[in-house]
């Protein structure tokens, strides 16, 4: 016998600053963990479902794993019951990544999916929390949506919540059942699983694994993709699990900052430089940001997917699908992606940061690969970037590239040294300055807007230590018009662009959690062959002393330099 719900009304009042940002809420746990917080929002986005849509409907939930995931899930689950949802799917013990969250969504036709983390920022009792809403598609609700969500927050005056609805063992496959209602707990893998299978050629990759004197190693920086890397490299592709480090997920990451780059993966990043791998690989928190390296080198996110775009072919997906619909990178990404795209005489888009706007031309068939230069990477096979696909990708290259096994191994670094001889190569850096007061940023982004808006800047020249000189082409604040739903989204990055094609670009990111994260981007193109292997911060040195001159930036913050360099 089924038990019956107990709903029950709970009188609440609004918290102030309850605005999703790029990727959704996102906040210190105290701030979660203060009374009624989480359960305003996720009752504003139920609010804001309505309740036609709501009955009897499935949602997906999971999340990476960090602290105050699992007091989360079960608010969750008794706001939903109480709301008129039918059914939950949820991971194992809670657990679903990004990326997984988004194939389960689709594969099982849900409403929508509510995703918790805070994606690449640390976690624990005092690191940050987040809260996601993703729409049928399996991507991130459109500004459009969110916007209403926050509008709820600010009215919001009661919560409606089953009393009695808890799972008790979220470690356990199967189903708890209430009078209208379910909460299944599903494999966190298994449906990831399947889906990777319908995209590579897994015996091929199997192979490359395999082979005598090849070792690659994987960095889940004690995130949710542990459990994923343990399942699909060890036990499907037979990686040595002694290769597979951090892979047991942690409420704090282990008191790491589980953000793949050069920073913050010290560990990996050492023994790649040791030349202890081949191929060296790492995913953040909730699994849909990737870093992939050589031995002895660094795959800069933006070369990252322009190679896989340029291989294709090696990957039976795109084969099946008759080859790429299109390409798209968010602006701030450098320019690499556009030569393939030129080159494959197929469609490119420059959308602004965020991964509901490749969302869009997914669904209408209009792009097969994306990426943006924050280590987010990925294909219309799902509505999210997958770190996880990533990294199987550029196995599944080496491995196209490696059929003869007689021969000595073609490298990661040799792979990308051949695209920059037949492409150029895009010298390409972010700097990022983490946590600056809030006003500050505001000051010196400001201070460029202005500039730009008087467009005085156009036509000046400097000259660089090596004599070259850089001469501003145009000025602009991007603003995007969606092909698709027409959507406007202005004031996306301060762009300043030169008569050779280099760009900088000034961006307050909205993933963090506390004060602002400036974030200055470089990008300069060059096809000499003579000048395509140079070190990259001595190669954009011109343009990081433009950037910093025309900000003020050093004197306004303070900060004499980046807290990452990429």
């Amino acid at each position: 016998m089924t038990n019956q719900l107990v709903i029950k009304q709970i009188e609440t009042k609004p918290f102030e600053g309850q605005k999703p940002g790029t990727s959704g809420l996102r906040k210190r746990v105290v701030e979660f963990e203060k009374g009624l917080y989480l359960h305003n929002f996720v009752q504003s986005i139920f609010n804001v479902l309505g309740s036609d849509k709501l009955k009897g409907s499935t949602l997906v939930v999971g999340g990476d794993g960090r602290y105050f995931n699992s007091q989360a899930l079960q608010i969750i689950f008794a706001i939903a019951a109480a709301n008129g949802v039918g059914k939950i799917l949820v991971g194992q013990d809670g657990l679903l990544s990004t990326p997984a969250l988004s194939a389960v969504v689709r594969a099982r036709k849900a409403l929508g999916a509510i995703i918790l983390t805070a994606s690449h920022n640390p976690g624990g009792k005092h690191g940050d929390f987040g809260i996601k809403y993703n729409v049928s598609n399996g991507g991130p609700a459109p500004e459009a949506f969110t916007n209403k969500i926050f509008d709820e927050t600010k009215k919001i005056s009661v919560i409606h919540m089953a009393d009695n609805v808890r799972v008790a063992d979220l470690s356990k496959l199967g189903t708890t059942e209430w009078t209208g209602f379910q909460v299944e707990v599903i494999d966190s893998v298994e449906e990831y699983w399947q889906l990777m299978q319908t995209v590579f050629d897994m015996k091929q990759i199997k192979e490359l694994v395999a082979r005598k004197g090849f070792v690659f190693n994987f960095d889940a920086m004690s995130g949710v993709t542990g459990v994923y890397a343990q399942r699909i490299f060890e036990k499907e592709l037979g990686v040595a699990k002694d290769c597979l480090i951090n892979c047991v997920p942690s409420e704090d990451f282990n008191g790491g900052h589980p953000d793949p780059n050069l920073t913050y993966a010290p560990e990996l990043v050492k023994k790649m430089n040791a030349g202890l791998f081949d191929v060296g690989c790492a995913s953040d928190g909730d699994g849909d940001r990737n870093m992939v390296l050589g031995k002895r080198f660094f795959v800069n996110p933006s070369d990252s997917v322009a190679v896989i775009a340029a291989n294709w072919d090696a990957i039976p997906y795109f084969r099946a699908a008759g080859g790429l619909k299109g390409l798209a990178r968010s602006m701030p990404t450098s320019a690499a992606l556009d030569l393939v795209a030129t080159r494959a005489m197929v469609p490119f888009f420059e959308v602004p940061t965020g991964w509901k706007f490749f969302g869009n031309l997914m669904d209408t068939d209009q792009l097969s690969i994306c990426g943006e230069e924050s280590f987010g990477t990925g294909s219309d096979h799902i509505r999210e970037k997958d770190g996880i696909w990533a990294i199987l990708c550029w196995l599944q290259i080496l491995a196209h590239h490696n059929k003869d096994t007689t021969k000595e191994l073609v490298s990661i670094e040799s792979i990308v040294h051949n695209h920059w001889r037949k492409y150029g190569r895009n010298y390409y850096s972010r700097y990022d300055y983490e946590e600056v007061d809030t006003k500050l940023g505001d000051e010196v982004m400001k201070q460029i807007a202005d500039t730009i808006a008087t467009k005085s800047l156009v036509g000046r020249k400097f000259t660089g230590s090596d004599g070259v000189e850089y001469e501003i082409a145009s000025v602009d604040d991007f603003e995007y018009k969606d092909p698709v739903d027409h959507s406007v989204s202005s004031h996306q990055g301060l762009r300043i662009r030169f008569k050779d094609g280099s760009r900088i670009i000034f961006r307050l990111s909205g993933t963090g959690s506390t004060g602002a994260t400036i974030r200055l981007y470089f990008d300069k193109y060059e096809q000499r062959e003579s000048h395509l292997f140079d070190d990259t911060q001595k190669h954009l040195s011109t343009l990081i002393n433009i950037a910093l001159e025309l900000s003020n930036l050093q004197k306004i913050t303070g900060r004499n330099e980046p807290n990452v360099i990429t």
